[in-house]
């Protein structure tokens, strides 16, 4: 299906671009959104009448969203979760949740503005990028933490999920010893 982009969509094209998309993507993508005109004769005509308008709202959009992302560039929020020993989450931090922590910081953002492939699954700094306008980028810092305690020190730079590594000379002499405590040795068994 041919559509009219009525705003730059990425990987796609500019606004005003004519283009060949899938069926299913211009129907329940680009039309629904309002992203896209199917282009036919009529929807040319309507879209060249009212370009300008469309080309002042997306250019105020950019610039709205331009002044937020200068703000928000290199924020950095916390988000307390529990978490077991090892640093793995419980549950996970989604594009929901940041969202949520950065609207409560003063900065109007949806959560589809969020850009995360995968879920947070573990404590520490996570890098989020954020994309408010198509045309407009910023990059937030997420920090992940059981306790704000525990976020100030990540913060520092400290390592909060270090796990003791055993080696098996001690396991051989814990084993010793504990035989050795118990008056036993491996052959009275």
């Amino acid at each position: 299906m041919e559509v009219i982009l009525l705003e730059r969509v990425a990987k796609l094209g500019q606004m005003g671009e004519v283009v060949r998309v899938k069926d299913g993507f211009a129907r329940n993508f680009l039309l629904p959104r309002n992203k896209a005109l199917r282009a036919n004769e009529a929807n040319r005509k309507r879209f060249e009448g009212q370009r300008a308008q469309l080309e002042a709202r997306n250019l105020e959009l950019k610039s709205e969203a331009a002044k937020v992302a200068e703000k928000l560039d290199g924020q950095s929020f916390i988000i307390i979760r529990q978490a077991g020993e090892t640093g793995q989450l419980y549950g996970s931090v989604s594009t929901r949740d940041i969202a949520q922590v950065i609207s409560a910081g003063g900065f109007s953002v949806n959560r589809n503005q969020v850009s995360m492939p995968v879920p947070i699954k573990a404590l520490g700094l996570h890098p989020v990028p954020m994309h408010l306008h198509p045309e407009v980028d910023c990059k937030v810092t997420v920090n992940v933490a059981r306790s704000p305690g525990e976020a100030e020190r990540q913060a520092k730079g400290e390592q909060i999920t270090t796990v003791e590594e055993t080696t098996m000379e001690d396991l051989g002499l814990e084993v010793g010893k504990a035989l050795a405590d118990s008056g036993g040795s491996l052959g009275d068994r």
